[in-house]
């Protein structure tokens, strides 16, 4: 029996457009065979420990699809997936933390990653004070944060953030964060400093003028 198995990922903090990805899975449906039923009974009871069990009065079959073709359409565009790269595909490594490290970053460190804001380089502009900064998702690469003007659920951007190298665990996530808050901070003084000197040159100007 053919089939079709729509799947969409919505961010784990509060954000505008929220959805951050659909995807199309197409394929076959297939009864799973004696001798593999075991096999995918615990998998499924690992996944889901109040599902189904054989002793149970409700009737139920195991079944596999087999995938004939995928689509995804996210933050990173739009592609079609061949059956081999599905099959190839391996989980992120801090995908089961993902929902909540992003929680957490959005309730305990909001001004942290409201300065990665001063990282956007010439896109500082469209960054106004008062702009709220929501992290959007995070993975081995980089995180990806979502600026909101205040006031307005329409008017926002994205911006990535990428870790120097990939990181493989949560140490090495806390120190790739650590490093990229560092560098926000670094530049936020400096550009307070420029700002200063900016400022004090004016003035002198003035004065100047003046006398």
């Amino acid at each position: 029996m053919t089939a079709v198995m729509e799947l969409t990922d919505v961010a784990p903090v509060s954000a505008p457009h929220r959805i951050r990805g659909r995807a199309w899975v197409a394929g076959w449906l297939t009864a799973v065979r004696d001798e593999e039923r075991a096999v995918c009974a615990q998998l499924i009871a690992e996944q889901y420990p109040g599902g189904a069990a054989e002793e149970s009065d409700i009737a139920w079959m195991l079944v596999r699809l087999e995938v004939g073709e995928a689509y995804v359409d996210d933050l990173w565009g739009e592609e079609h997936v061949e059956p081999e790269q599905f099959a190839a595909a391996a989980a992120d490594p801090l995908m089961p933390h993902e929902a909540e490290l992003l929680q957490h970053l959005a309730a305990a460190h909001e001004e942290q990653v409201q300065s990665l804001g001063s990282l956007l380089g010439t896109r500082e502009p469209v960054c106004p004070a008062g702009t709220r900064a929501l992290p959007l998702a995070l993975d081995r690469y980089g995180m990806r944060v979502r600026f909101v003007e205040r006031g307005s659920r329409d008017r926002c951007f994205d911006a990535r953030f990428e870790f120097p190298e990939p990181v493989a665990d949560i140490a090495q996530l806390r120190r790739a964060m650590h490093r990229l808050f560092e560098a926000a901070a670094e530049e936020t003084l400096e550009r307070g400093g420029r700002a200063g000197s900016a400022y004090g040159a004016l003035r002198d100007g003035g004065e100047d003028g003046e006398r």
